[in-house]
């Protein structure tokens, strides 16, 4: 806050209107990252698993933390809009590939740790909710065109934060670049921490009994590794392989609810990001094989976490003339 007073007394109107605007501060990013990878770390000892890594996903995750890091100190004291968006780019997409990463490995020794499954429940609700799954797979598995407009949907899931991450980057708009950002690792925690309670084999294994005709792209991961990594069968989490474990809540859903809710601030995108992440909640109980239950859900841990990041953001705002009023004290001091 001192900072940002500071800031104003220079004439820093970019700065001035970050801190109207409730900027988060980055070394609150920083301090979150770490406690996650502390976490991680430690759930993976306990678990007994280690990481495992080729040459080329090893050397491409490396390159990738790497130049984040370098381009955000490199550009740091951005004075042309080129570095600041350099700069401003770097930091929002590392620090959104580290939380889809830390999340992605998190699952499995919070998978390790789990017991049972719940898809007699979940099956059940979905029952009462008058959604039909096996008829909903039996339909796209019968048309080759479903299929294809599905897999693309559902593989949007990086596609989308990309297009908001640059617009924010391009605009200047740090406060709610952040605020996205504090939004995603708030709902992945969110996500995570409900994981082990609700472990789940996923409709395709647990309610389709004939020939699989159609593998949809989340295959059979959850029914075929999660008992895998109970038995310790799995001693490394392989970071070129990465699949997806959690059944429910379905983070596609959350993410997809997230993009949703940022692209209908930004009217350049609004239409066409909504478009596609619609096309992504439809693709998802089959080729994310989620119960309709995991998605509602996965929609309220989104709700929960865009409600929790704004009211954050909200109490750090600063009035503009408590602003005024601060800068002017400062001047007087000095």
């Amino acid at each position: 806050m001192v900072a940002r007073v500071d800031a104003v007394t220079r004439g820093d109107a970019s700065l001035f209107a970050e801190a109207r605007n409730g900027l988060i501060p980055g070394h609150w990013f920083a301090i979150a990252l770490a406690l996650s990878l502390a976490a991680v770390v430690m759930m993976l000892f306990r678990e007994r698993l280690g990481i495992q890594a080729s040459m080329l996903s090893g050397s491409l995750f490396a390159a990738g933390g790497a130049a984040a890091i370098g381009l955000r100190y490199h550009c740091r004291d951005a004075i042309t809009h080129r570095r600041r968006l350099i700069r401003d780019l770097a930091e929002y997409v590392g620090i959104f590939a580290l939380i889809a990463l830390l999340g992605a490995v998190a699952s499995y020794p919070l998978a390790a740790a789990s017991h049972g499954f719940v898809d007699p429940t979940l099956a059940r609700i979905d029952h009462a909710l008058h959604f039909d799954w096996p008829r909903w797979y039996g339909f796209v598995a019968a048309h080759r065109g479903l299929q294809l407009l599905g897999g693309a949907a559902y593989a949007s899931i990086f596609v989308t934060p990309a297009l908001i991450l640059f617009h924010y980057a391009h605009a200047g708009k740090r406060a709610e670049a952040r605020l996205f950002l504090a939004a995603f690792w708030m709902a992945a925690v969110l996500t995570l921490l409900l994981f082990p309670f609700v472990p789940a084999e996923g409709p395709l294994a647990y309610l389709w009994r004939h020939h699989i005709p159609y593998m949809p792209a989340s295959a059979l991961y959850q029914a075929e590794l999660i008992p895998a990594l109970r038995q310790h069968a799995i001693g490394a989490v392989g970071l070129g392989d990465l699949r997806g474990l959690v059944c429910a809540p379905s983070f596609h859903t959350t993410s997809a609810v997230i993009y949703i809710w940022a692209a209908l601030r930004i009217p350049a995108l609004r239409w066409p990001l909504t478009a596609l992440n619609v096309a992504m909640l439809a693709s998802t109980p089959v080729e994310g094989t989620h119960y309709l239950t995991d998605m509602i859900c996965g929609a309220g841990v989104a709700f929960a976490a865009i409600s929790a990041a704004g009211v954050l953001s909200r109490r750090l705002q600063i009035a503009p003339a408590d602003l005024n009023d601060r800068g002017a004290s400062a001047r007087a001091a000095g």
